[in-house]
């Protein structure tokens, strides 16, 4: 199957791979697990399982997606083929196509959120009025934010538009300036009075938590969705590589810049959040009530509310990218006839008519809630059991120690199938049997 083009160099593809997996999970969701979870405590475990994850989980999906030249349609495909069960690949391969597929239309509504904010920071009417105020407004009523929907609904597609090359050159772009802007953030806010307190909260440890297994659940979901392991997206950029790369370095970078990126939001979200002394486990809160407030009590607020809310935009565009290409990608390496650009007006056109009833957010609750828990945690043991005990060894070894100075032996390989396959099953049971949302 052919692809639509190629990353030309390793900066386009970690900046990718950096793009699709920083976005809510690390803006938000990262800050208030780590405010809810005891600062060190919590990110002892999460570099541990970044760590496996990174090198083992990501390496892996980006290594089947390069070996097939394809995305989850043609990798489960051929993965199961190969051990002479296609037909069991041709079934599953749907689910995590759906997932992220749906997953795209609720978390565009979301990014529909932050675009609003950017907007009213700019015209200044966010830091005017009560923030619980204007979030109500927003998150209460249908159709209330047709026109951001629509404007960011556009904006994905113009990034798609071009392929590879404007995926690469978007991402080459944004995600820097994205690191930029939250680095400003971070410097402004660590002038606030009791800023400091933040810090130490962050750096400090309670030693009793780690040994709460609920805290490891916790920081193993968060690290795990964190990189976009759903057997989605990293398995189409992957396709997408020269065989001459080194994936599992690469694959380390991405992790290392994702975990990057939490911990900028963190030095952000925290430290403001103790400056003002408001609680530190606020989740979306965090972002669209209680930052507002504090930039409304800062010299410059305004200013700082719009690099906040352009950082987000930022992000949350390049995930939604991310896994609109995924499904692009699926259709048209099956009906190689179809114009791409055509694929993509329909696609996005469903992701705004659907995300429109989506505006409340309530009911963004119970559809993010269904993907979550349901269909992401199932694609994602799916992709890790098909790549370490359905796919044969030798191939996923080959193809991870092309490009290699030093190559991967069966550490690596048993890292994979002993330790990272188990661990995410243990998150896919756990998230539907207690209803986790990760």
């Amino acid at each position: 199957m052919e692809n639509n083009g190629k990353f030309t160099n390793k900066w386009g593809f970690i900046m990718a791979c950096v793009g699709s997996a920083v976005g809510l999970a690390n803006v938000w969701a990262f800050p208030y697990k780590l405010g809810m979870n005891g600062g060190l405590s919590f990110l002892i475990p999460y570099l541990f399982f970044v760590f496996i994850f990174g090198r083992v989980g990501l390496a892996a999906e980006s290594a089947v997606g390069r070996k097939y030249k394809s995305g989850p349609m043609g990798v489960f495909k051929s993965v199961w083929k190969s051990r002479g069960n296609e037909k069991v690949g041709k079934i599953i391969r749907w689910i995590p196509l759906i997932g992220v597929f749906l997953l795209a239309i609720g978390y565009t509504v979301v990014i529909t959120y932050v675009l609003k904010a950017l907007i009213d920071s700019i015209n200044g009417s966010l830091l005017s009025t009560d923030s619980n105020v204007w979030f109500e407004s927003i998150s209460t009523k249908d159709f209330v934010l047709l026109k951001e929907h629509l404007l960011l609904v556009i904006i994905v597609f113009l990034t798609l538009a071009y392929g590879t090359k404007g995926i690469e050159k978007t991402n080459s772009f944004m995600m820097p300036l994205f690191f930029i802007l939250f680095i400003i953030l971070a410097v402004r806010i660590a002038f606030l009075d009791k800023a400091f307190e933040g810090y130490k909260f962050i750096f400090s440890m309670d030693v009793s938590k780690l040994f709460d297994i609920k805290l490891w659940i916790a920081a193993m979901g968060q690290a795990f969705f964190s990189l976009s392991l759903v057997s989605t997206v990293m398995v189409v950029y992957g396709s997408y590589l020269p065989e001459s790369e080194d994936i599992v370095h690469n694959s380390t970078i991405t992790a290392v810049l994702d975990t990057i990126a939490a911990m900028l939001s963190s030095f952000v979200m925290l430290p403001a959040t103790f400056a003002f002394g408001f609680s530190q486990s606020e989740g979306p809160k965090l972002i669209f009530v209680v930052l507002p407030k504090v930039l409304q009590n800062i010299s410059g607020g305004r200013l700082f509310a719009v690099i906040l809310y352009i950082a987000i935009v930022f992000a949350g565009v390049l995930s939604v990218q991310s896994m609109i290409e995924t499904v692009a990608e699926a259709i048209t390496s099956k009906f190689n006839n179809l114009n791409r650009n055509l694929v993509l007006v329909v696609l996005m056109a469903i992701v705004f008519m659907a995300g429109l009833f989506l505006h409340p957010i309530a009911k963004w609750g119970v559809w993010m809630n269904f993907v979550t828990i349901y269909i992401l945690p199932i694609s994602a043991i799916m992709g890790a059991i098909s790549w370490f005990w359905v796919m044969k060894k030798e191939d996923l070894l080959d193809e991870i120690n092309k490009g290699t100075k030093i190559k991967h032996k069966n550490a690596w390989y048993y890292l994979g199938r002993y330790l990272y396959v188990p661990m995410a099953l243990i998150l896919c049971i756990i998230a539907i049997r207690y209803q986790i949302s990760f």
